[in-house]
């Protein structure tokens, strides 16, 4: 469970991120941050993460406070949680199978560990046939496929994606759209933020709307 407490997050006083943001998630849920450009989203994702700290309030992942976490313990928390970006985030000149084994071998598991979970996870988004492939050479859908697989590769608890179809055409949002959901649908807990309208409607999921830090719908 997520629990988030009067979470406030400013990089200037001018100008808030997130104003007094109180959220709970439930174990296996699949909600979306909804809002303009600039509402939040991202800036919340990174909350999650450990990536920034919040100035006030308190993030609650399984009853750790997050926001007090020290840095040494911030990678723990971190092997819980996969995080897929917009711009992918790929090694271009490194092979498909090579960017996915990454992510599994910062763990210090061992070669046919890694090998193992590699090909399974690539099998499970169909690129086992493109694994030697650089991503470089990938499609647009293929490379987010790969970011996906990477995420995932490790089994976490929880899965941010940052607008994680805003470069794709809608069928291949749709395609997207339907892996992230299988993954949801095996217990992992999904928050994606977007800014999509059709991607919120075509959806029937629930709905966390931000507009200039502060929560105006939840439902």
């Amino acid at each position: 469970m997520i629990q988030i407490s009067h979470v406030s997050k400013s990089y200037s006083e001018d100008v808030p991120a997130l104003v007094d943001v109180n959220l709970v998630i439930a174990k296996g849920e699949f909600v979306f941050l909804a809002g303009p450009s600039g509402a939040g989203k991202s800036t919340l994702l990174k909350l999650l993460l450990g990536a920034e700290t919040p100035n006030d309030g308190q993030i609650l992942i399984d009853g750790r406070n997050v926001s007090r976490l020290r840095r040494s313990h911030i990678p723990l928390l971190r092997r819980k949680i996969g995080v897929v970006f917009q711009d992918f985030k790929l090694l271009l000149n490194r092979s498909v199978f090579e960017n996915v084994a990454l992510a599994v071998e910062v763990l210090g598991e061992s070669r046919n560990r890694v090998q193992q979970k590699t090909w399974r996870v690539l099998k499970s988004v169909g690129l086992a046939h493109k694994m030697h492939t650089k991503a470089i050479l990938l499609s647009g859908g293929e490379q987010q496929r790969v970011a996906i697989a990477r995420a995932i590769v490790n089994e976490p608890d929880i899965l941010l994606a940052d607008e994680p179809t805003g470069n794709l055409d809608p069928d291949l949002t749709l395609e997207i759209m339907k892996f992230l959901r299988q993954v949801n649908a095996r217990g992992t807990t999904v928050i994606i933020a977007t800014h999509d309208p059709d991607l919120l409607a075509r959806f029937n999921k629930r709905q966390v709307v931000l507009d200039r830090g502060r929560v105006v719908a939840d439902g």
